[in-house]
Order: C-alpha cells, then sequence, then structure tokens
C-alpha cells in the first residue's frame, strides 16, 4: 500500500533545543517530504519557542512543563484530534535520523505492526549509547520480557510508530515519567504487534541530555518499580 494513502504526523517533544531544533526540521523536511510535524515545546527556557515562531515551525507551547510523557501525548492528542493514520515519535535533539521514517513506518503501512520501535541494537550500526547504560537498558527489556512476555532489545528507544489504534489509546493514556517502558506493556496489554527495525541513531547534536549520572539511578529505579506495579488500562475512547 502507498505511503501516499496515509495522513502521517511526527511528534517531536522539545526541551531546551534552540542549538538543534532548526537542524531537526530541516533534515526531517528533506529526508521525509510526505510527512506533517509538530514540534511540542515543553516550557523551555532558553530560545526554543522564539526559533520555532520566528521560522514558522508548526508548534504547540505548552503552558506548564509536562515532561517528556506529558509532551509525547500531548502530540498524540494533536494527532489524534487532527485525523492522523500513523504518528511517529522523533526527539527534538538530532539523536534520530529521520532517513530511517520510511522503513519505522512501513510495517505498520503493510499492516505487520501496530507499534513500531527503531532500535539501534538490531544491526549495531550508529551511537550505541554508554556501556553503563547498555546495561540499564538490557535490564529492563529483561524485566518488560517477564512482566508481559514480549522482548524489545532498544526497550528506551523514544523512536517509535504507531498506528491510528494506538494514537487513539496513548492520546487517552500515557506514562508521564520516562515513559517508553511503560508504554510498551501498555500496547501489549491492549493487543498490539509489536516489531523492532533497525534505525541509526547519532549523539546529540549540541545542547546537554537532561539525564546525568544520578538521574540515570533515579531512572533506573523509577521505571523499575512501575514496570513491577504497572497496572493496565485497556483500550477507552478519548474524549
Amino acid at each position: 500500500m502507498s505511503i501516499r494513502l496515509f495522513k502521517i504526523l511526527v511528534i517531536i517533544p522539545a526541551y531546551n533545543e534552540e542549538e538543534n531544533i532548526i537542524k531537526v526540521i530541516d533534515n526531517l523536511q528533506r529526508n521525509a517530504p510526505e510527512a506533517d510535524y509538530v514540534i511540542i515545546n515543553d516550557c523551555s527556557r532558553d530560545k526554543t519557542r522564539e526559533i520555532c515562531r520566528e521560522n514558522s515551525f508548526n508548534y504547540i507551547d505548552l503552558p506548564v512543563n509536562l515532561g517528556i510523557g506529558g509532551g509525547v501525548q500531548a502530540g498524540y492528542r494533536y494527532a489524534l484530534k487532527n485525523g492522523y493514520d500513523i504518528a511517529i515519535q522523533h526527539d527534538g535533539d538530532g539523536q534520530h535520523d529521520p532517513a530511517c521514517i520510511k522503513d519505522v513506518i512501513s510495517p505498520i503501512i503493510d499492516g505487520q505492526a501496530d507499534i513500531v520501535i527503531g532500535s539501534r541494537f538490531v544491526t549495531g550500526e550508529g551511537f550505541q549509547s554508554t556501556v553503563l547504560r547498555r546495561i540499564g537498558i538490557n535490564f529492563l527489556s529483561g524485566l518488560v520480557k517477564l512482566r508481559c512476555g514480549v522482548r524489545v532489545k532498544d526497550i528506551t528507544s523514544g523512536y517509535r510508530c504507531v498506528n491510528r489504534k494506538f494514537i487513539e489509546i496513548y492520546a487517552s493514556e500515557y506514562a508521564q515519567d520516562y515513559p517508553e517502558p511503560e508504554a510498551i506493556i501498555s500496547g501489549v496489554m491492549n493487543g498490539a504487534k509489536i516489531m523492532e527495525v533497525p534505525v541509526v541513531m547519532h549523539e546529540r547534536i549540541g545542547g546537554t541530555s537532561s539525564i546525568s549520572a544520578w538521574r540515570s539511578l533515579y531512572y533506573m529505579i523509577k521505571v523499575s518499580m512501575a514496570i513491577i506495579m504497572y497496572r493496565p488500562t485497556l483500550t477507552r475512547r478519548y474524549k
């Protein structure tokens, strides 16, 4: 089935991405001109908002800081309200390569999957993160496998794509803090066919990651507890 038959949205959560956002949008428009996009500016303290306005980017300016989960959910609500068939999460820091978008979309279009995870670990190309973070990712991947029976190697990847069913589900319910592993469990509990496809990721173009060493430890503890205690909210209509 042709990609032209689908209405596609790229959701770009952004917090303090003044050094990156122009390059991200330019790269996206060159490599995925068939897709629309929306930047979710999560109360950035730098010039992200001004840059979006001056360049006439399509953006939503959140009134309060919601964190990554709330920002992504705002994007899903936008996608649902505007009738998109496919939504793609794409970081605003330049780590995700938009040249891989067609690969991430293809299983959705072909009906092979409801959720597609762009994984850096399938072929091992591109930036692989630090050794410590890879150990943490493997641990969380195993924990999710024990919890719901599905193995996703790159469990924390924010490069992912969903069909209209899961646009609706995630618009209604989405974990608010470090949500990626919980979103996988939610997908499984709601009957998703989940697939990983290889993508190339890069080190961030500029700026500083919000996840320091101490926040990485906090992340591991919090997400591990969230996975263990997770209780599914099955499909319900977003109003």
